[in-house]
């Protein structure tokens, strides 16, 4: 067996292992069993929400759990391939053997990004929050090209998009637009988009067809769900109702239930357009408020709590995570991770798994090392 082999053999050994820890092996092992228990009780389905939260966890402990398991298996089955066809002289077997672990390191090294994925909030559902930046047109129709991306992302990735609100620009794009995640770690895998995007173009909107940067900000936070408390005092609330203005975006319904929510000793402010209910949508928005209060909460106790700087910054120059150039040349990178795509287009297309997974990845880096 060639010292490449070997050291794959043994990369795929130490990511396995990583998992394992990551998942919480025997902790994860026995609340699966407790799932399945509750899942085989006819009761259960009296409570549907209850019920679909307790499946939403048991699926996703199976998906780890036998993941993990398949692999050992793969990674057993490859080596004793490998010993055989080195017995036998059969270089093809090899060959074969050693093409599966490649996949298999691939494979194990995103699995255990995933296995990241187990903080607070991470299992949760989520709001992306887009604003334009100043500039006008320009920053407007990127803000739309951001919608967009995310859109494709999710769509791609199975979730269920939901738009809240979206307020249109005066001549091409938006404003602003909140948009709702629903899936498997919705949450967990956005929360690292939280920043300040920035693109360079030549303006399709300059008759000069001069070069421009716009900007544009991202803010992803955490629906909340029943077990988590969040107070809030009605007199700490403003609360306007308003008709959705403009032509408007094609998701919002342009009626006079719109609501705005002021929650005056933070300045957040949450607005909901989307239903033509006001009632339902002052829920959305007191949802809304209820994630933005909670993802700061989560800033206090988590130390990676990055996602409220999109918030807390200028939407410009100095503060941006990833810059998308389309002139003089394609290039997209993540100032944080230093990841680079030249593909821009197929960036703007949803195409965001490597920057997603390499900002997860600099936590495995450090485990990586204190394991070793």
């Amino acid at each position: 067996m060639n010292a490449e082999t070997e050291h794959k053999i043994n990369a795929i050994k130490s990511s396995l292992e990583l998992l394992r820890k990551h998942i919480g092996w025997d902790e994860a092992t026995a609340r699966l069993a407790e799932l399945t228990s509750l899942a085989e009780d006819q009761s259960l389905w009296d409570d549907q929400e209850k019920a679909q939260k307790v499946m939403r966890e048991k699926n996703r402990l199976e998906r780890m759990l036998g993941g993990v398991r398949e692999m050992e298996s793969g990674l057993e089955e490859a080596v004793e391939l490998i010993t055989l066809g080195e017995e036998e002289g059969d270089t093809e077997l090899v060959s074969d053997a050693e093409a599966s672990l490649s996949e298999l390191e691939v494979v194990a090294a995103r699995r255990q990004i995933e296995s990241l994925l187990s903080g607070e909030a991470d299992g949760n559902d989520c709001f992306v929050e887009i604003n334009a930046g100043a500039g006008g047109t320009e920053a407007q129709d990127w803000a739309e090209m951001l919608q967009r991306m995310y859109a494709r992302w999710g769509e791609a990735r199975g979730y269920k998009i939901e738009y809240i609100e979206e307020s249109p620009g005066e001549e091409a794009g938006i404003k602003s637009v909140t948009m709702r995640f629903s899936g498997d770690s919705a949450y967990g895998w956005l929360k690292t988009e939280s920043g300040v995007h920035r693109l360079v173009r030549i303006s399709p909107y300059d008759s000069s067809s001069r070069r421009h940067t716009s900007f544009a900000s991202v803010w992803v936070y955490p629906l909340v769900d029943d077990e988590i408390e969040i107070e809030i005092e009605e007199k700490d609330l403003r609360i306007d109702t308003y008709r959705a203005s403009g032509a408007g975006g094609q998701h919002v319904n342009k009626t006079d239930s719109a609501i705005r929510i002021t929650h005056m000793p933070t300045g957040i402010v949450v607005q909901c357009q989307n239903d033509r209910s006001q009632h339902r949508n002052r829920a959305t928005a007191f949802n809304m408020l209820k994630a933005r209060l909670y993802e700061l909460e989560l800033q206090k106790r988590e130390e990676e709590a990055n996602a409220s700087a999109a918030g807390k910054t200028d939407i410009g120059w100095g503060n941006q995570i990833r810059s998308y150039v389309l002139h003089p040349y394609q290039m997209v990178k993540d100032l944080r991770t230093q990841v680079e795509k030249g593909n821009a287009q197929g960036v703007l297309d949803g195409d965001i798994d490597d920057f997603i997974e390499a900002s997860l990845a600099l936590k495995v880096g450090s485990q990586r090392q204190e394991h070793a």
